[in-house]
């Protein structure tokens, strides 16, 4: 009895003594994770450079990776001990910082692990290998002199013949839709070194001799990413895969991606319901526009009928293919101003944004797009890609710029500019933590943009029935991305029954409808994150109104999320109601 005591009592002096302990370690802790974060950024680069360079790292410019088994190795070796370090942390002492940091960090290494052993995109997507891209980033980077870069852009032109031949080793029976992709893609990046680096020797200051090396090198380069291209044309693939990843990968892959409250199968069914939703109140507003449009028409019975009538009226209302760009570049000051005024949150006039033409390496997937500088160089400027109708048939482009009418493009750019992602990824650059920066969510990212299109709006942005009309459209489209996702990958949703919920049902454009489908045939799971992390955005702010009642401030709000990073929203969520 006396041993059992003097146990019993040993026991809670020693428990005692473990709590004291952990409440003085807990600074420790937090100091020993920021470290661990340091250097799991810096090994993450050295398998990655390009990922690297692209968030402004730019130590090793030079290094080309070569996608071999042995590479492919190296990073399920990396996920699988990064994953047993991160069990050294107890997650409880850590800071709510921290504790979001911890759950990316492992959300990342889980993903890696998954489209290794799981999706194995590698071996049926063919556009994955295209060096095109990273080289052109070296070519128009501001970091370095000329000459440095160019230099590292020759060193890394060694790896890119066996960057290739590692390619055609690894693909096995891959789809048609990506294949047709990779070929287009690296056939138009051709430029980087046909076009692009010649005109940047020849403002450089090299030797005579370097120049010359490089330029050898650069027909070996042209060769390797030509042959490529012509073995994938001339591939014998007489089954090939399924661009549908199917329900289990789906699944999985969006809970890896995505990261939201709720999951696939509930936004789906979401998406569903709001697109009845919204059907109802453009019907409301068609029926009002009727007579201003439509005149003395017979109207029809259906409503969606009635619907497309009056937004195929008012899309009559764009610009030209010759202007296309420069309509856009006119909008951007205006938005700014009109977030100025309105007080909505606070933009940072030193962080230039560029309107370009879209790369011809980057084109295929998407009309418009932004490419943000990362944490190691914030400085830079960010670009606003837009897609250009060179070569397309009058009717084609018609098509497009009805999809993207006057109305429209004003809200493509609160979605891709101000403060849709140009905003919101300024934002991220500036936080503390370097995991959110370069680990961004893209639900949070894309949902940013669609919350923002909704709220420049209620803040009275253009006020009228034809722009309100035109966003009920536009967040439609928002809605319809997930449907279509969710549908194609996991019930089989046809091409026949694709178009006839875009264009019928979110009365898209034929050229809008068709680019979708293939858009949805090339990826997985992307086209929901805007639905996705919009919905989490609004649902917050509507629960924080309601909880902190007068005291509530939509510039506050919007300052505090996004200051956040781009962090999953579940996490934000949790942030900032923690903290009233």
């Amino acid at each position: 009895m006396k041993k059992i005591f003097v146990s019993i009592l040993l026991s809670i002096l020693l428990f005692s003594c473990n709590k004291k302990s952990e409440t003085i370690d807990s600074k420790t802790l937090n100091e020993e994770f920021d470290n661990y974060k340091e250097k799991f950024v810096i090994d993450l680069w050295q398998l990655n450079p390009d990922w690297a360079a692209n968030q402004g790292y730019h130590k090793l410019d030079s290094v080309l990776v070569i996608s071999d088994s042995i590479s492919i190795k190296k990073q399920l070796d990396f996920s699988h001990a990064q994953l047993d370090s991160l069990q050294h942390y107890a997650i409880d002492g850590l800071s709510d910082n921290n504790i979001i940091d911890y759950y990316i960090i492992k959300n990342q290494l889980q993903g890696s692990i998954f489209r290794i052993d799981k999706l194995r995109s590698y071996q049926w997507n063919p556009a994955e290998y295209n060096v095109c891209g990273a080289f052109a980033e070296i070519l128009n980077g501001k970091y370095d002199t000329a000459e440095v870069r160019l230099h590292n852009f020759s060193l890394k032109m060694d790896a890119i013949a066996a960057y290739y031949e590692a390619a055609k080793s690894n693909i096995k029976n891959p789809t048609l839709e990506h294949t047709a992709l990779a070929i287009a893609q690296n056939l138009g990046g051709l430029s980087v070194f046909e076009k692009d680096l010649p005109i940047a020797l020849a403002k450089s200051k090299l030797p005579e001799s370097e120049k010359k090396v490089i330029k050898h090198k650069a027909k070996v380069a042209i060769n390797a990413i030509t042959t490529y291209a012509n073995w994938l044309k001339g591939l014998d693939n007489p089954t090939p895969r399924s661009f549908r990843i199917g329900e289990d990968l789906y699944k999985e892959k969006f809970n890896l991606d995505i990261q939201s409250s709720y999951k696939a199968d509930t936004i789906f069914k979401k998406a569903v319901n709001h697109k009845k939703e919204l059907h109802k109140k453009m019907f409301i507003l068609a029926d009002r526009l009727w007579p201003k449009y439509m005149k003395s028409e017979f109207k029809p019975l259906d409503s969606l009928s009635l619907i497309k009538m009056v937004i195929d009226k008012i899309s009559l209302q764009h610009t030209t293919p010759k202007n296309f760009q420069s309509a856009i570049e006119k909008q951007i000051p205006e938005l700014a101003e009109f977030v100025k005024e309105k007080d909505l949150l606070y933009i940072d006039p030193s962080k230039h944004l560029v309107v370009r033409r879209e790369p011809d390496y980057m084109a295929g997937v998407a009309g418009a797009s932004i490419s943000a500088p990362g944490p190691y160089d914030k400085n830079a400027n960010t670009y606003y890609n837009v897609g250009s109708m060179s070569g397309w048939s009058v009717e084609k482009s018609e098509s497009y710029l009805r999809e993207y009418n006057d109305y429209i493009l004003q809200i493509l750019n609160i979605h891709e500019a101000i403060p849709g992602h140009y905003t919101q990824l300024v934002y991220s650059n500036q936080s503390p933590s370097i995991i959110k920066s370069i680990l961004g969510n893209g639900a949070m990212i894309e949902g940013w943009a669609v919350y923002a299109e909704l709220m420049m709006l209620e803040n009275g942005y253009k006020n009228s029935d034809e722009m309100w009309l035109m966003y009920y459209k536009w967040n439609l489209r928002t809605t319809c991305n997930a449907i279509l996702d969710y549908s194609v990958h996991t019930k089989s949703m046809s091409l026949e029954q694709a178009m006839k919920l875009l264009v019928r049902e979110a009365f898209q454009q034929q050229a809008e409808a068709e680019g979708k489908w293939t858009r949805v045939s090339l990826s997985q799971v992307q086209l929901s994150s805007y639905f996705a992390g919009y919905i989490e955005i609004y649902d917050l702010r509507e629960r924080l109104k309601i909880e902190q009642g007068t005291n509530f401030k939509l510039k506050q709000f919007h300052e505090n999320f996004l200051s956040y990073g781009s962090a999953p929203v579940k996490y934000i969520k949790e942030l900032m109601l923690k903290e009233i």
